[in-house]
């Protein structure tokens, strides 16, 4: 019985099925949240170098910005922080201490 095909003669219920073929899976684009799909292409097909430049200008802007905040805290920082405002809560903060009443000698 072990001929060529051994396994000729089917078995009563058994058919011949021929393999399924996967479909070949083709590449597309879309868009995505917050980009078109022409944004994309034209973003893609841009030179590299138009890119690079566009990149160092958002940066360079966004360092400005961070700047001029910091500049403006340190300003702001300046104004309230002297020696007058200094010595005027040192003054309150010994008023305080002294309005206290003192708790020597008290037998609980």
């Amino acid at each position: 019985s072990s001929g060529i095909n051994a396994e000729w003669p089917l078995r009563p219920g058994e058919q011949d099925v021929a393999k399924k073929r996967a479909r070949k899976t083709t590449k597309f684009q879309r868009s995505i949240q917050g980009a078109t799909l022409e944004n994309i292409l034209a973003k893609r097909n841009q030179k590299p170098e138009v890119r690079k430049a566009q990149r160092e200008q958002v940066i360079r802007s966004q360092k400005e910005k961070i700047k001029a905040k910091k500049e403006a805290k340190s300003s702001n920082k300046k104004k309230t922080d002297t020696k007058a405002v200094r010595a005027a809560q040192k003054k309150i903060n010994k008023a305080n201490t002294k309005s206290k009443p003192g708790r020597t000698g008290v037998m609980m």
